[in-house]
């Protein structure tokens, strides 16, 4: 009795267990798709993406440098010990204004040479007068006038060349009058800006000796700037004279700097393989200077591709995503491969098919949404 009993319990136990369902376990959430809650779906825009016109921008390294028209290296007119600066590094200056004085013997020299020649010229001059008067009173032959002229010619010539030399030595006419009227000889000279701009770069002390070729000062106008770039040249097609330009300096973030190529080379450099271009931008704030480095952008042609607005995409570890609706709330971050911005669209190189419906605007509120629901579900 006792057995049978056991066996009914253990039958009864045994069938208990048997009739039991195991239920399936959940499938785990998706992390990359999302929920939208209504107050978040009414800021977002959705859109198909679409196709637009947009060219290759290709990228290279730049530099800033002043503009080449605009720039001059100063030295002194002549041989001589410097006695005064006048003008200091970031100075602004007009041509005409005087930058140093020095004191040269080089410069007395010379005018006394002129002097010397306009006496020699006056004294020639009257006695060709008396030679007229005497050959007219047959006191003189012909030859003999004809000699006094020609001492004259001679005198006039080394007059000439007397006062180009004070020309040449930077002597202003109006010194040279004064020079003739009075025959005070004046050993200063003056080193004068020829430009409108401003002083980059003194190399002169006062007490030193200067000479011709010395530079002594450097000036610019920096209401201009070039940018200066290398392009490769499997690109150099990309790149024609006369075309818009962009370029980026990191050391004015968010600022967009438009200009145009001046300059694009004719020939290849044979060393680094690649072709100078010139792009010349206006910079009235002086705030672009000479020797940044910068990054050029040079547009290609325009074709039609897929692109997303800027704004539609997410980027998290080095890679790009866009969200893709699903249904009327629910949408999916989906990894894309992406070209270079231009003017606030990105070209969609691969993960997207165009009329797909897309978020193209709060895409990154979204992406919040999303992970603080990941957070919530581990």
């Amino acid at each position: 009795m006792k057995r049978w009993l056991v066996f009914l319990m253990l039958t009864a136990f045994l069938a208990g267990c048997g009739g039991e369902e195991e239920k399936p376990a959940a499938a785990p959430a998706d992390p990359t798709v999302v929920t939208a809650p209504p107050e978040l779906l009414q800021r977002l825009k959705i859109g198909p993406a679409g196709e637009a016109e947009i060219g290759d921008v290709l990228r290279v390294p730049a530099q800033v440098a002043v503009d080449g028209t605009r720039y001059a290296r100063i030295g002194a007119p002549v041989t001589g010990r410097v006695t005064e600066i006048l003008a200091l590094p970031g100075q602004k200056v007009k041509a005409g204004d005087e930058l140093a004085s020095l004191h040269s013997t080089e410069l007395s020299a010379a005018q006394l040479a002129y002097l010397k020649a306009a006496s020699q010229q006056d004294l020639q001059r009257r006695a060709v007068e008396r030679a007229k008067l005497l050959y007219g009173a047959d006191v003189i032959g012909l030859a003999e006038l004809q000699k006094r002229e020609a001492e004259l010619s001679q005198a006039r010539a080394e007059f000439q060349a007397a006062h180009d030399q004070l020309k040449v030595l930077g002597m202003p006419a109006a010194a040279v009058a004064k020079l003739a009227r009075n025959g005070n000889i004046r050993s200063l000279s003056t080193v004068t800006a020829t430009l409108n701009g401003t002083v980059i770069e003194r190399r002169v002390t006062q007490g030193q000796v200067v000479q011709p070729a010395d530079v002594l000062f450097t000036i610019a106008d920096l209401g201009h700037v070039w940018i200066t770039a290398e392009v490769p040249e499997q690109q150099a097609e990309m790149v024609k004279q006369g075309e818009a330009a962009l370029a980026e300096i990191p050391a004015l973030p968010g600022r967009k700097i438009e200009g145009k190529l001046i300059y694009v080379a004719d020939t290849v450099d044979p060393k680094s393989r690649t072709v100078t271009v010139r792009m010349d931008v206006e910079n009235p704030d002086r705030g672009i200077k000479p020797e940044m480095l910068a990054t050029m952008l040079i547009r290609g042609k325009a074709e039609k591709r897929l692109a997303v607005p800027a704004q539609a995409v997410v980027r998290e570890e080095n890679k790009s995503f866009v969200f893709v609706q699903l249904d009327g709330q629910r949408f999916k971050l989906r990894a894309v491969e992406l070209g270079p911005e231009v003017d606030g669209r990105v070209p969609v190189l691969k993960g997207l098919q165009a009329g797909e419906k897309i978020v193209a605007d709060g895409a990154f509120h979204l992406n919040n949404e999303r992970k603080r629901k990941e957070l919530e579900g581990s």
